[in-house]
């Protein structure tokens, strides 16, 4: 076992995953990356792929001390035109692959000396947003999962938290019409989208020896459009 942290970040290929695996690197861990085009490809919404990735990241390191589930999808739409797909496609990826990842590393992160796991929820899963019925829930049963697990893990040290972005300049954002992502941006307090580093500089807070103490805890970074 070496000597340096691991971190295995889900859907790094892009966006915030990919600016949170460039800081924790800074902060010099050893970061896996995973994602359906990246370091270690597939699906989170299959236990088996989640499976997978923790047994490969033990081989090549032979340790996991830090878990970020970032992989999200969005299928947007009135409930009343959500089809069962796009309900039960979005709570797979966003909820239930966090569930798998966090069942399948927990024994190694019980190891670590200081095991983390960072969850990026969304200010949707707090607030909620029309037409994110299925988003919004699928983030705040991952704060319901956050809470609780920390209370589950806290006795051997392992802290669990989350991250709640807002309007973030990634592809995600950029599919959304101009009109709607204008609407949304009026109402963000600091008049701008945030960046990927911001949420990425959250992350590696909460991942590092100063956030030993916080656990259970929701940061939202968002501008204040949850205010």
């Amino acid at each position: 076992m070496g000597d340096k942290r691991v971190a295995l970040v889900t859907g790094a290929s892009r966006g915030i995953g990919a600016a949170c695996a460039a800081e924790l690197t800074r902060q010099n861990l050893d970061v896996v990356g995973c994602s359906r085009s990246g370091e270690l490809q597939g699906d989170c919404s299959d236990p088996e792929v989640c499976k997978s990735w923790v047994a490969q990241t033990i081989e090549r390191y032979g340790r996991l001390d830090v878990l970020v589930n970032n992989a999200g999808v969005t299928r947007d739409t009135l409930l009343m035109r959500m089809t069962d797909e796009q309900f039960d496609e979005v709570l797979r990826v966003n909820l239930y692959g966090a569930f798998y990842l966090c069942r399948a590393a927990l024994k190694y992160i019980l190891k670590s000396p200081a095991g983390r796991i960072i969850n990026i929820a969304s200010v949707s899963g707090l607030a909620g947003n029309a037409g994110q019925c299925n988003y919004a829930a699928s983030k705040a049963g991952l704060v319901g999962l956050t809470k609780s697990l920390s209370k589950e893990v806290g006795k051997r040290g392992v802290t669990v938290n989350a991250v709640a972005p807002g309007w973030i300049a990634t592809d995600m954002t950029e599919a959304v019409p101009e009109e709607a992502a204008t609407r949304v941006l009026e109402r963000v307090t600091l008049e701008r989208a945030g960046k990927p580093e911001e949420i990425a500089a959250a992350v590696g807070f909460l991942a590092s020896e100063q956030a030993s103490y916080i656990t259970g805890q929701v940061l939202s970074v968002d501008g204040g459009l949850a205010l």
